[in-house]
Parts: structure tokens; C-alpha cells; sequence
């Protein structure tokens, strides 16, 4: 942390010297607001690219929720994670001596963003906040910002640049520059969607016979803390509510790391009155059922929603996105307490049922986490605040393949995903309205136009965090590995508009997807070869294989289900532009219903070929995904289409999944 501070204050010196009384304004090729994962990695890839860059931060956190407690990656499918946002995941995993992880402590984290940071030399302004938007003609030329100065003045300082990218969650930038966007749910028809708006389901939902009132079965006694004075819409109904927000926390049950759950400044138990009710109603026998505790490595742990009464803090958000800073640090105050409360009062209220007590006190913050903030995470889960409303708005047909866009300059798959919003009365009985999750579909592309602002509002600005998507396209797309993604292709387009003296809207989208596909790292390495199942013109299937759709690695696997001494086999055949040695793997399912307890793959280099044995035994899957890479073994390729890798079905014991393959090249 001292490095990260020591960082800081250079650049802070550099970039704005602390006893200058010059209006002149900071000048840099590309200005980043947010120093989010996706601030980060835009950044990177813009002095990449040959930018000079600056990131402005309003807080003192790098990283955001990556770094902030979303240690356990909602992925959905890897084969939508590409670039730089895929080379994170490899950074981390190779902290925990992995091919890639996906499951990571905070800490790790973001000593990896700084790695982007320091490599790329990049410059980060923390606590810096926007106050203004100097445009012109439809060009932002310069930002207002206000920080605190080493002698604890509020100074002002001004920022030019040629192009702006809103990396923040909330979309400040975005909205200061006047750019249209909307916040809450549209109606089911807006769009022509099903499951937008008002939504009643059964996911995180109270049972029925909760009695919502303080003395049950007295109205006139008032509603329990949390619970909204309102009516229940028709379902599909547009409103401006905002689904729950809340934090992912990160707690041990290693004694030596962890410090004991204290009551909170601002403690106020009748918050969870409801809770109670809850557990009489649905009695819970372990802490799971009262939210997500996934395990992360070191005997830590990413703990999220889960259940009708958890972390969530339903309806207490509603005033975030527009409200200036005031209003939102009391609502971040708001929700740090709620959710430091809550632990406390599972583990120390004498009214909860003991079994719960005792296992919450087996946990308590790490002493190694957030040292800089108290071992509690920073940043506040803003799942959705703002959304752009651009020339192209993303919406459940995309998601569901329904329509497909051709401008696509990254990819989502995470199931449409929406948080409870509001908790109101239904029947005499409380109910929580606004969950849904609804998958069932393959990665599917997100296009560029909804990453870039209307050409008649802005022309050198864009916005992959806050993006124009609907409320519920939002719920799928919203995920961090999407976010950094998105980013890489905006700071690429950025460095491209710069170049070329074009407005956003106007660049060689196709110029950019060319450039991202063989460029993915943006420092002009070879890219990595991947060949899935779906790639037709460079699989040879042999025998009886069976097709199955929206699972394992990209749009589909290949399955070999009953045992045979048939010859069947799956044939993959990489085209190698650059000699030399690659790491090749191939996309396991372990957990695949009845598969073999083996699976034989042959390698063919252009002169020999190698067999191998891959044991189902010696293959873990962690975290939200089905499979993982393993690797095959190091072989030196030449150039040319002779290489091949083969899976086998013949003789087999049970099912054979053939599903991609992966060659990596070794690094010189």
C-alpha cells in the first residue's frame, strides 16, 4: 500500500503540481474517468497504443469491485472473456500458480492492476472529483475537477484531452457532458421485452405468511424496518427504481488472520426484525442459506447475496445514480452499516437461532485485506446506476440471439440477472419484487454503437461501463470481465479516432475488431490460437457425435455419449502464422454426467504425434464455470495448417466431451 501511495503522490506531482496557481489546463491524449477494472485496463491499453493518458479517480480505490471484494468472477462462459480482460485473469492466475484463476483474494487483485499501472507507466489522479464539463460543438475540451491538496485545501484543476473514456460505475461523465441515459426499468413493451419492468418471481422471495407490520396483524402499528408503503404494479410496469446494491465481503476463518466482528458505529437492530420472521417461517441449518459464502483461496471468502433477507440492501439505493456526493456517501454509509450490522447481528443477537451464532463467529475480517480501510472493502456493489441511451440500445433479443449485430467489439454470456428492488406488502404479506434470472443462451456480441454516445450529443467520448443497454440486457452484460473487455476495445477505438482526427462514431469498426482479434494484449505479442468446436472449416468430426448447445467453452460442445468401440474422434486443425513452441490445451467438463474416466488425445507437430491421457480424477473446476484448460503438453509448431489435435471416443468408458482447444505461445 505504501508503494501504491508513494505512486500516487508522484504523479499527483507531476501532473499537478501542488503550489501551482496556473489556470492552464493538464493536457493529455486521453482522459479516463474511474479507475475501475475497466479504467485500469483502458488506460493500459491506451499508453499502450502510444497515448499519453491520465486516469482520474474520485476515491482512493483502484480496481473497483475486482479489487474490491468480486473475487469470485461471475463469468458466465470464458469464451466471451478475450484480451486484455482474459490476460488479467491469467496475471492472477499465475499468483496462485495457475494456468488462469477466476477466484482471487482483493489484495491480489489489485497488485495486478498495479502491474498494468507500472507497466504501462500510466498516470492515476486519486480523489479527484468531477465538478464540470467544458464542451464545445459537441467536443468535450476540458473537466473540472476539485481535490485536496497536500496542505488539506480544496484546489481545482481543469484536464484536456482529445478523448474522454467514463470508466465510473455511475456515469458521471457521461451525464455531465449531457449525453442522454436513463436509470430504472423500462416497460416490457418499450423494447418489446418479457422480462423488463415490474417483476414478481420466486428467486430470493419471502414464503408466504411473513407478517410485514411491527405488532403482527396490525396495520396501524407500522411497517418493519425496510418494508415500502407501496402497491404492487402489473407486471412488465416501468419505473425508476434501482435493483439493491451491497457489498462483497471478504472474511476468514483463519484465527490468526482474522479480526472479530464488532458492532458497528450507527448499530440499529430492528433493521433485522424481518430476518426473524424469515427463520421462523424457513428455519435455515447453516449460514449458507442466509447468504453466498464462496470460498477463496487462503481460507477467505467472496459473501453475497442470498435468501429473501441478506446482504442486499433492498430499496435503499433508489436516490444513488443522480445524487451528488453528499447523498451518495450517506447512502454508502448507509449500506456499510446495514451490512456490518447484519454480521454483527447473526453473531450476537440471543434472539437468532444458536447453530447460526456460533458458525458466524467462526468468521471475522482478515487482518491482510483492505488494510487501508479499516479490512473493509471500499467499494460499494453499484450494480446498475446510469445506462446511456445511444444510437443502438442493447436489449433481451441480443441476449437471446434473437438479433445479432455485426459491429460487435466484445462479447457477453452471463444470464440476464436483475437483484431485488423493491420490498413491499402484497396480501397482507411481505414479498420482495425485481429478481430475475433467466439463461439458457450462448456468448452473444455487444455492439459499438452502444459503447459511444449519439453523434449529434457527443463525438470523442465513450462509455463501456454505463452503456446503452436496457435494464435487463444490463443484468447479463454488467460483469466485470465484460466491463475491462469493453474497455480495451474503447481505448483502442479512442487511440484509432486520435489518429486517424475522426469523431468516435466515425472510425473503421472493422478496422477496430481486425485490430483487437490480432492485437489482443495491444503490445503487438503473438495472440493465442483458439479453434472451438463450432469453427466448422477446422474441425473434422469422425463417427457419431452428438451436438449440444449453451454449455462448456463457446456456443456448443460435441458429446460422444455411450461407450463404443466405434472409431470416433474430433479432429482440430489450428493455422499457425508465427513458428515456434506453443503450450496446447483443451477444454475439459469434469463434472460432465457420466464422463469417461479418461479421455486419449493425440498431438500431430508436423512430424510426429504424441498421445496423452487426461484423467477426469486430476481435473478441478472452480468457480461459476463448467470446465477449465488443461494442458496437453508443449509442442514446437511450425507455420501452416499440418499440426492437428485429436480427441478420442473409441473404447472410452463412459462419455467424451470435445469441446476447444487452446495453444498458447511460450513467451521469448
Amino acid at each position: 500500500m505504501l508503494q501504491l501511495r508513494m505512486l500516487v503522490i508522484a504523479i499527483l506531482l507531476f501532473v499537478f503540481p501542488a503550489h501551482s496557481q496556473s489556470p492552464k489546463s493538464v493536457q493529455v491524449d486521453v482522459c479516463i474517468y474511474g479507475a475501475t477494472s475497466a479504467g485500469i485496463i483502458a488506460a493500459y491499453t491506451a499508453k499502450k497504443l502510444h497515448q499519453t493518458v491520465l486516469v482520474v479517480e474520485p476515491g482512493k480505490h483502484i480496481g473497483g469491485l475486482t479489487s474490491g471484494g468480486l473475487g469470485f468472477t461471475d463469468i458466465g462462459n470464458k469464451y466471451a472473456v478475450t484480451g486484455l480482460g482474459l490476460d488479467f485473469y491469467r496475471r492472477v492466475g499465475k499468483r496462485y500458480g495457475k494456468f488462469e484463476s477466476w477466484i482471487f483474494e482483493p489484495h491480489v487483485a489489485k497488485d495486478v492492476f498495479m502491474q498494468y499501472i507500472k507497466a504501462a507507466k500510466v498516470d492515476v489522479a486519486l480523489g479527484h472529483t468531477l465538478t464540470g464539463v467544458r464542451s464545445e460543438f459537441g467536443y468535450i475540451k476540458e473537466l473540472d475537477l476539485e481535490y485536496v491538496n497536500e496542505e488539506g485545501k480544496i484546489t481545482t484543476k481543469r484536464i484536456a484531452a482529445k478523448m474522454f473514456i467514463d470508466c465510473s460505475y455511475e456515469g458521471d461523465l457521461m451525464a455531465k457532458a449531457a449525453v442522454s441515459y436513463t436509470v430504472g426499468r423500462e416497460s416490457n413493451s418499450w423494447y418489446n421485452e418479457t422480462i423488463n419492468g415490474v417483476q414478481m418471481r420466486e428467486h430470493h422471495q419471502f414464503p408466504d405468511g411473513v407478517d410485514p407490520y411491527k405488532v403482527p396483524g396490525k396495520p396501524e402499528s407500522g411497517l418493519l424496518w425496510g418494508i415500502a408503503d407501496g402497491a404492487l404494479l402489473p407486471a412488465g410496469s416501468a419505473d425508476t427504481k434501482v435493483q439493491a446494491y451491497n457489498y462483497r465481503i471478504c472474511l476468514t476463518d483463519e484465527p490468526a488472520n482474522r479480526i472479530d466482528i464488532t458492532r458497528p458505529e450507527g448499530y440499529d437492530s430492528t433493521k433485522y426484525e424481518l430476518l426473524l420472521r424469515l427463520l421462523e417461517k424457513k428455519p435455515a441449518a447453516r449460514l449458507s442459506a442466509l447468504m453466498k459464502l464462496d470460498r477463496m483461496p487462503n481460507h477467505k471468502t467472496d459473501v453475497n447475496n442470498n435468501g429473501a433477507f441478506s446482504t442486499d440492501m433492498i430499496g435503499m439505493n433508489y436516490g444513488y445514480p443522480d445524487g451528488n456526493a453528499e447523498k451518495r456517501k450517506d447512502i454508502i454509509q448507509q449500506h456499510e452499516t446495514y451490512v456490518k450490522g447484519l454480521l454483527y447481528f447473526i453473531g450476537h443477537d440471543a434472539r437468532m437461532p444458536e447453530n447460526l451464532r456460533k458458525e458466524m463467529l467462526t468468521w471475522g475480517y482478515p487482518k491482510d485485506e483492505y488494510t487501508d480501510n479499516k479490512n473493509f472493502s471500499p467499494q460499494l456493489y453499484v450494480r446498475e446506476a446510469r445506462r446511456m441511451i445511444s444510437a443502438y440500445v442493447m436489449t433481451e433479443a441480443n441476449c437471446l440471439g434473437k438479433e445479432v449485430v455485426t459491429d460487435g467489439v466484445g462479447m457477453a454470456a452471463y444470464t440476464m440477472d436483475s437483484h431485488n428492488t423493491q420490498r413491499i406488502v402484497v396480501n397482507g404479506m411481505v414479498k420482495n419484487e425485481g429478481d430475475v434470472q433467466i439463461g439458457g443462451f450462448g456468448p452473444y456480441p455487444i455492439s459499438y454503437r452502444s459503447i459511444v454516445p449519439r453523434a449529434k450529443e457527443c463525438k470523442n467520448l465513450l462509455v463501456p461501463v454505463c452503456l446503452s443497454a436496457s435494464h435487463i440486457a444490463y443484468g447479463s452484460i454488467r460483469m466485470e470481465p465484460v466491463f475491462m473487455v469493453l474497455a480495451q476495445a474503447a481505448a483502442t477505438a479512442a487511440s484509432m479516432a486520435i489518429q486517424a482526427k475522426q469523431d468516435v462514431q466515425d472510425i473503421n469498426v472493422q478496422q477496430l475488431q481486425q485490430t483487437l482479434k490480432t492485437n489482443p494484449l495491444a503490445d503487438g505479442s503473438i495472440p493465442e490460437i483458439v479453434v472451438d468446436n463450432s469453427n466448422a472449416n477446422q474441425v473434422t468430426i469422425k463417427g457419431n457425435w452428438t451436438t449440444k448447445e449453451h454449455m462448456g467453452y463457446g456456443p456448443s460442445v460435441l458429446t460422444a455419449e455411450e461407450p463404443s468401440a466405434e472409431d470416433r474422434s474430433v479432429q482440430y486443425k489450428p493455422v499457425i502464422e508465427k513458428a515456434g513452441t506453443y503450450q496446447v490445451y483443451t477444454y475439459m467438463l469434469p463434472n460432465y454426467k457420466k464422463l469417461a474416466s479418461q479421455t486419449t488425445v493425440t498431438v500431430f507437430d508436423g512430424s510426429k504425434e504424441t498421445k496423452v491421457t487426461l484423467k477426469r480424477a486430476d481435473i478441478q473446476v472452480q468457480g461459476q464455470t463448467s470446465g477449465e484448460w488443461v494442458l496437453i503438453g508443449k509442442y514446437k509448431l511450425q507455420t501452416g495448417a499440418d499440426a492437428h489435435i485429436t480427441i478420442h471416443a473409441a473404447g472410452a468408458d463412459g462419455a467424451v466431451v470435445a469441446d476447444a482447444v487452446l495453444l498458447v505461445p511460450e513467451a521469448k
